[in-house]
């Protein structure tokens, strides 16, 4: 909360105009958390199948469109928020496919859409159960497979999963993660120089929806007891 603070120029991002304080606040965490798993995690190609799984959230939502400006030739949003699950339809996402349903239902739907276009792309917010799942429908029957790049993010429904040996043994599969540490010294200089910018003048265009909440700075005593509403993100503004 300090006035002045020391920054390397090389990190800085020019914000463009048509962008507003609070998204631009909010907007760099969330492309860290997106667009370097789609392009330099993931490899994603244009035409890409390409499944989110927890896109319900902030960063999930950033993802679906970025996806789709990158030349996804299919989305598929999973999340349990049913009113943002629509909502990411006009998003981007080709497909949607709720969690709060059985999980026989679920492996169904995703068995279906990889069926007749398989995943090339899966960022995966989630973890825990749902990666479980996901994986299971992976699996190879003996015969060639698809291959599918799997890129972990987080962890919000668990920071562990089982794996069978036997799904990595049957199926092409690329298991990654993408954060702090996975990233090269080139891929970061390249989220300042050309990501973050380029993600900029799509919301200065408008052709990225950032949604905030916006927080007084003399009312942040409140924030401790709020929670952020489903998909966006608190951003605090000084007066």
């Amino acid at each position: 909360m300090a006035e002045k603070a020391v920054v390397d120029k090389s990190r800085t991002v020019k914000i463009p105009d048509g962008v507003s304080n609070s998204a631009a606040a909010a907007l760099p965490n969330a492309i860290m958390g997106s667009a370097l798993a789609l392009k330099f995690r993931a490899r994603m190609q244009q035409g890409d199948t390409v499944l989110i799984n927890g896109a319900t959230g902030f960063t999930g939502k950033i993802a679906v469109q970025l996806a789709k400006y990158y030349g996804a030739g299919k989305v598929i949003a999973t999340g349990r928020n049913e009113e943002i699950l629509q909502s990411l339809l006009r998003a981007g996402a080709d497909e949607i496919v709720s969690l709060k349903q059985d999980d026989a239902v679920i492996i169904q739907h995703l068995k279906d859409i990889h069926s007749i276009t398989p995943f090339d792309v899966i960022i995966d917010y989630l973890w825990g159960h749902s990666a479980e799942m996901i994986l299971s429908i992976l699996k190879g029957n003996g015969t060639f497979s698809h291959r599918t790049r799997y890129v972990t993010i987080g962890g919000m429904s668990g920071d562990t999963i089982q794996l069978s040996s036997q799904i990595l043994r049957s199926a092409d599969i690329q298991l990654s993660g993408s954060g702090l540490g996975s990233w090269s010294r080139e891929e970061m200089g390249k989220l300042f120089t050309e990501v973050i910018p380029e993600a900029f003048r799509l919301a200065a265009d408008n052709k990225l929806s950032i949604d905030t909440v916006d927080v007084n700075f003399n009312d942040i005593a409140k924030l401790w007891h709020d929670e952020a509403p489903a998909g966006k993100r608190i951003v605090v503004t000084i007066p």
